[in-house]
């Protein structure tokens, strides 16, 4: 386990307490881009303006409000929200274990390492435990006064503690049309069957990276020293208008490799 540890806590279960360390799992790594003034590139920055009147407001003379599903803003004031915040804890209570594999992709939002934080011993013993099983835990926690719940999880030979999205998060797929799934030909059936078994291959998610913020990072660091860089559009992925194009397509290509 690397990196430094964003937060602290015990992991509960009946009578067992594993005190552990939360770390980031993964890492924003995208291109962002200051606004600069087009006249001497002097970083701007963004204020607060009243659009009645057009003058910038201080943040001191700001204060929060929430917009009514009806459209009418409720004003909060500092301290009226106190009391509704979570209380502190550094418990990750766990509530239920579940086959691995039983809370679908669409619930899942941010994934975290859970290390050892002392007793070490009893940390790995949960591990081996949970890989012998074949389960995962959802758990509950607060975390810097918000409420959090996520699947435990075993990554290798560590924790991992992914945060899931709240009920009112996630949408149904009920509302999408199916019109047309009913009624496939045979022909249509073996040719998709074909496709999918054409793509069977070893998956090496190394491979698969951010290649436009490569791409402009090349480009800014030479234009940085000076140098003339021409640019070099992508190529074009070009798709197959309907399934048998594509199927034609990947069989040629295959035979090309062959």
């Amino acid at each position: 386990m690397t990196g430094r540890a964003m937060w602290k806590g015990v992991l509960r279960f009946g009578e067992a307490r594993v005190p552990v360390k939360l770390y980031a799992a993964v890492q924003e790594r995208g291109v962002h881009f200051r606004l600069l003034h087009r006249k001497d590139h002097t970083p701007v920055r963004q204020q607060m303006v009243n659009p009645e009147t057009g003058d910038a407001v201080p943040y001191a003379e700001t204060e929060r409000g929430y917009m009514t599903e009806h459209g009418e803003i409720v004003v909060l004031r500092e301290g009226d929200l106190h009391g509704l915040t979570p209380p502190a804890s550094r418990d990750i209570e766990v509530e239920h274990f579940l086959p691995a594999g039983a809370i679908g992709h669409r619930w899942y939002d941010r994934p975290y390492f859970l290390g050892p934080d002392g007793q070490a011993s009893s940390y790995f013993a949960l591990v081996e435990a949970l890989r012998g099983s074949g389960r995962e835990g959802v758990a509950r926690w607060v975390m810097r006064k918000q409420d959090y719940i996520g699947a435990l999880r075993v990554h290798g030979d560590h924790l991992a503690l992914v945060t899931l999205r709240w009920a009112e998060e996630v949408v149904a797929a009920s509302g999408i049309e199916t019109q047309g799934a009913r009624g496939l030909s045979a022909k249509e059936l073996a040719m998709a069957k074909q496709l999918v078994a054409m793509l069977e291959d070893e998956l090496d998610l190394e491979e698969y990276r951010d290649e436009y913020s490569a791409r402009v990072r090349e480009f800014v660091e030479k234009k940085a020293k000076g140098r003339h860089v021409r640019l070099r559009k992508p190529p074009a992925r070009r798709r197959p208008a309907d399934l048998s194009a594509a199927l034609r397509a990947s069989l040629t290509e295959a035979r090309k490799v062959a």
